[in-house]
């Protein structure tokens, strides 16, 4: 319901008494009267103006105010920027005004700001591009990202008064590109609660179902927790430690990812919660305080010893330090403990940068050698803008190990990196060039795995060059993008030489180059690009002869295809009438009786999608292809959120229109549990006392267990659902999920 003007006035009221109580401590009372000059202005800027969510402008400005000083820690100059960005190109002072009303830094925070408005706007999404740009325009002040992730987050707060497809293309962006960037800056807490608000529209029944779960299992665990704290709790103030404990419980979607990537139910996810206590200790004792903390907790409980996590003696380089162990707690149930100090919680929760500009620090060298690996990333030429993003994500998600330069100098590489990886950490030059290494003292070859504290130096030789088989297993995207440069220029060179022989035999074939006949090669050989079709030529994998009878055969059946297109059409309208689609693709017209089109393209047909089978009744979207018309798939399919992340310009609305009637849509149910004689009878009864259409069945027995998946054809979701239920009912069935394919 929209809401009065008045109504609208007692809420900024509200939200800006808020604000001021959440900068008690942060900001200097001195600083209120600005920040009044900025939400003034801000008010003259934005009357009667909503966001994409429906929230009023100058609401919404104040939320992410607060949430700048409550929740991240900044001060006075973010939130004059942040009430100030509001105004946008509305702003009616000249920068000398700004400067003098507000200072240089709240000026230089506003620049960035706005810097991120001209590709942060309500018809244009974040492609890879777009990503680059905000990365390289931010790294001169942390400030600016950390008030867009702020920002984004209360987008994601307020996301259900947005419109369908606003919802989609936000929730993916924030998935693929805020909530990485959120977790890598330090800033879990933001990152988690982003991670779970998405997952909300891209997967809202995964998300519905462990919500739920954690619900029903709130009363057991917090028992549990009082139990394991009992006996903490006697033991510490024994030893008149001044402690805080607290539970966390895991977000959503990392207890989803946990569940779908181990194979588990709900149940045996073993970590579903964590046990924190925050100790008070001087900052010259708190390493031996901690580790005190940690003998006292294993005393009383057994750990277990693979899941030790010590970021005391070596934090993370987003400057994260705490204590992690695993322990059987009471009932036998494992308990995972952070033990960290009072200044390490503070930097968990709100993020090295933020406690950094806090407390006035000039920099940190972690930070900034990040933003600079960033950088060297970004900057790097790529082919496809894919390769820039699949970088930059293994960067957000790999653990690190520490290795050392023969002269003791420390470098921070990936899990899982190889002494190719840290010649190229180096130089670009030593990486390309290097033959083996010694590791320790000893003689190994450039796929070696480093461990934390080895020593390493390079061996080079001037006869090396990089190979296409070195990206298999270097693990940094710094050795990653230098190497595909190095191979782009072979290729590149090679390409051009096998046009220039190309267009020498053409000339002699007394045939006319040109685009058209490229394109007829290209698809007849099923290459990508002309590019790969050169290279091949020079290379001799492709005979020029045949390239000649290709553009023969295909001069001559041009004009007999288009007429066996029209004859095929004919026999296809002819004796479709009791067919079943094959391959999932329907019939246009059959089709189009059952989904409702948003926004249509004149001309393009409609196919269900192959990569997630969609099902009447699943929530679905279209996507333009440039060859197949629109494909419709699922909101969670495995492909989602790339298309809506990289091209939501092809992103077209779709919703079914007939309820139970008609269709009949391609779907898989893969089925295990422990087998019997009659295990494959009983499926056979169950499925054909359905309504749906078998088309296959496998089926495999190992060691007393059964794996097997039925491929069918089903009206709609709610057969398909009840046919999950009832096979699940089966004695000795354990599970029965739809998949993809």
């Amino acid at each position: 319901m929209k809401q009065t003007m008045e109504q609208i006035e007692r809420v900024i009221r509200n939200r800006y008494r808020a604000l001021l109580r959440a900068s008690e401590g942060n900001i200097p009372k001195t600083d209120y009267k600005k920040i009044r000059m900025a939400l003034n202005m801000l008010i003259r800027c934005n009357n009667n103006k909503t966001t994409l969510t429906g929230e009023h402008a100058v609401i919404h400005a104040l939320s992410v105010a607060r949430i700048v000083v409550s929740e991240i820690g900044l001060g006075t100059v973010s939130v004059m920027a942040t009430l100030l960005n509001g105004c946008k190109e509305e702003l009616e002072w000249p920068e000398h005004d700004i400067l003098h009303k507000f200072g240089q830094s709240t000026l230089d925070v506003l620049t960035g700001l706005n810097k991120i408005e001209d590709i942060q706007t309500a018809t244009s999404s974040y492609n890879a591009d777009n990503f680059l740009k905000l990365i390289l325009s931010l790294a001169d002040d942390i400030r600016v990202i950390l008030i867009t992730l702020v920002d984004r987050l209360e987008y994601m707060r307020n996301l259900d008064g947005a419109e369908p497809e606003t919802r989609l293309k936000i929730a993916s962006e924030s998935y693929f590109l805020y909530a990485p960037l959120s977790h890598r800056l330090g800033l879990y807490t933001l990152k988690s609660e982003m991670e779970d608000l998405a997952m909300k529209y891209l997967d809202p029944e995964a998300y519905e179902i462990v919500r739920d779960k954690i619900k029903q299992t709130a009363a057991s665990r917090n028992r549990l927790i009082r139990e394991f704290s009992f006996q903490v709790r006697e033991k510490l103030d024994k030893l008149d430690f001044k402690y805080s404990i607290k539970s966390r419980t895991k977000s959503i979607h990392s207890i989803w990812q946990k569940m779908k990537k181990q194979g588990v139910d709900f149940k045996e996810v073993f970590d579903l919660f964590a046990i924190r206590i925050i100790i008070e200790t001087r900052e010259n004792k708190e390493k031996s305080d901690c580790w005190q903390v940690y003998s006292l907790v294993t005393d009383l409980y057994q750990p277990n010893p693979s899941r030790l996590r010590d970021w005391i003696s070596v934090p993370k380089s987003n400057g994260y330090e705490s204590l992690h162990t695993t322990v059987i707690g009471p009932k036998g149930k494992w308990v995972e403990v952070q033990i960290r100090t009072t200044r390490m919680d503070n930097i968990a929760e709100k993020g090295l940068a933020a406690h950094t500009i806090y407390k006035g620090l000039a920099g940190y060298n972690g930070l900034d050698a990040w933003l600079s690996r960033m950088r060297e990333v970004l900057e790097s030429p790529h082919d496809k803008e894919e390769s820039v993003i699949d970088n930059v994500k293994s960067d957000f998600y790999s653990d690190e190990i520490i290795v050392f330069t023969p002269k003791g100098e420390l470098r921070r590489l990936g899990q899982g990196a190889t002494v190719l990886d840290f010649a190229f950490e180096i130089h670009s030059q030593v990486g390309a060039t290097c033959a083996g290494g010694k590791v320790n003292g000893k003689n190994v070859s450039i796929r070696h795995q480093l461990n934390n504290g080895d020593k390493v130096e390079i061996i080079t030789s001037k006869n090396q060059k990089p190979k296409q088989d070195w990206l298999s297993f270097v693990v940094t995207s710094k050795a990653k993008s230098r190497i595909k440069v190095a191979l782009n220029e072979e290729i590149v060179k090679a390409a051009a030489e096998g046009k220039e022989i190309l267009l020498r035999r053409l000339k002699n074939w007394k045939i006319e180059f040109n685009d058209l006949l490229v394109r007829r090669v290209i698809d007849h050989y099923e290459l990508p690009n002309a590019r790969e079709l050169y290279y091949l030529i020079y290379n001799e994998k492709i005979d020029l002869l045949q390239i000649k009878e290709v553009l023969r055969e295909s001069r001559e059946s041009r004009e007999s295809r288009k007429t066996k297109h029209v004859t095929d059409n004919i026999a296809e309208k002819a004796g479709q009438e009791d067919k079943l689609p094959e391959n999932n693709v329907f019939i246009d017209e059959k089709l189009r009786d059952f989904l409702i089109i948003e926004n249509k393209v004149d001309g393009l047909d409609y196919k269900l999608s192959q990569c997630c089978n969609p099902v009447m009744g699943d929530k679905v979207f279209g996507f333009v292809t440039i060859t197949e018309g629109i494909k419709i798939h699922r909101i969670n399919c495995p492909n989602a959120h790339y298309m809506m992340t990289n091209f939501p310009y092809r992103i077209i609305m779709a919703r079914w229109t007939k309820g139970e009637e008609g269709g009949a849509f391609q779907t898989s149910v893969k089925i295990s549990g422990i087998n019997d004689h009659a295990m494959i009878s009983k499926i056979h009864e169950v499925v054909s006392s359905y309504r749906v259409t078998l088309r296959n069945f496998n089926y495999q027995n190992n060691y007393g267990m059964f794996e097997g998946t039925v491929y069918l054809f089903v009206p709609n979701i709610n057969t398909l659902n009840g046919l999950i239920k009832k096979l699940l009912s089966i004695k000795g069935v354990l599970k029965a999920v739809r998949i993809d394919r």
